[in-house]
């Protein structure tokens, strides 16, 4: 396995998360934003720590736990734009990006997967 700094979808997750911190820093509804940067937080957090853990079985896992932070991500992002809080264009371009790198997840854990019924 490479280096866990050279995973696209770890780099992406990365950067979507530094994109929300940054956006939301001025947001004062601390509630929403603690959430929304919580979750964006959790995908390449999550990402690194299956990665870490030296077992395909195990980096599946963490996985589909960073696959569902996505999900949770882009429900905020739909929820903060019909409250206000993000601006629609900027939010669909977040939300397709949080798309894609779910997609990309996805894509690693049928990997993984296969190489857990191959072991």
């Amino acid at each position: 396995m490479d280096a866990l700094e050279n995973l696209d979808v770890w780099k992406r997750s990365c950067r979507l998360s530094v994109e929300l911190y940054k956006l939301l820093s001025e947001c004062r509804d601390f509630g929403f934003r603690d959430q929304v940067t919580r979750s964006a937080l959790s995908v390449p957090s999550n990402i690194a720590e299956g990665y870490e853990r030296d077992s395909s079985k195990e980096f599946s896992r963490f996985l589909k736990i960073a696959k569902g932070s996505c999900g949770e991500l882009r429900t905020q992002l739909y929820i903060g734009t019909e409250a206000g809080f993000i601006e629609r264009a900027k939010a669909k371009e977040l939300i397709q990006e949080a798309a894609e790198i779910a997609r990309m997840i996805q894509g690693l854990i049928k990997r993984y997967e296969s190489l857990n019924l191959q072991n």
